[in-house]
């Protein structure tokens, strides 16, 4: 990591603080503190913030656990952000992405919803097209009209938000990673043990 981790239990010079660390304790339990909070906790209000958003990226939108684990793994690799992909790889199996689909997932250059080409081995019609919209948005940051009308035949608007704010959020949290390079993964791949 290119900064001290803080340490915990963290520091907290009033109420306030010990307030934010008891909100993301709370959201990580049973699990303890991650270097991603030990980090953001240099800034109490920054890692207060970060953790609500957060929070309500991953347990309070509708979409299913395969759909959100699979667009925030995809993330992870494209930006190369293999502390990412550690945590949401298992989670996205977990969710009932299938082991080839991850195969998927995990390939690096870029990948489009083509006509003709149909969808991977492994992965649904849904699960294809959040990867493809999550590479777009992810290298690109506009979408191609053609990948955004096939979103729109697959989901619905509350969905289309949902999977769109996702992806930005962990653009955010993948961007985080790799410039302080929290967790020591810069470099490792997605398949290191570390």
């Amino acid at each position: 990591m290119r900064l001290p981790y803080v340490s915990d239990p963290p520091p907290t010079a009033s109420p306030d603080e010990a307030a934010i660390v008891d909100r993301i304790r709370a959201r990580r339990a049973p699990r303890p503190l991650q270097p991603l909070d030990l980090t953001l906790l240099h800034s109490p209000p920054v890692a207060d913030g970060w953790n609500s958003f957060l929070g309500a990226v991953r347990t309070q939108t509708t979409l299913p656990a395969d759909l959100r684990e699979i667009a925030i793994s995809r993330v992870a690799v494209v930006n190369r952000a293999w502390y990412e992909w550690m945590h949401h790889a298992p989670l996205a199996v977990k969710g009932g992405v299938t082991e080839q689909g991850m195969e998927v997932v995990k390939r690096e250059g870029e990948l489009k919803l083509a006509g003709g080409e149909g969808v991977p081995e492994g992965l649904t019609e849904k699960q294809w097209a959040v990867v493809c919209y999550t590479d777009e948005m992810t290298r690109n940051v506009q979408v191609r009209d053609e990948t955004f009308e096939r979103l729109k035949e697959l989901f619905g608007e509350r969905e289309i938000v949902e999977i769109t704010a996702t992806i930005a959020c962990y653009n955010c949290v993948s961007r985080f990673l790799v410039a302080l390079d929290v967790g020591e993964r810069n470099g490792l791949g997605p398949d290191a043990t570390h």
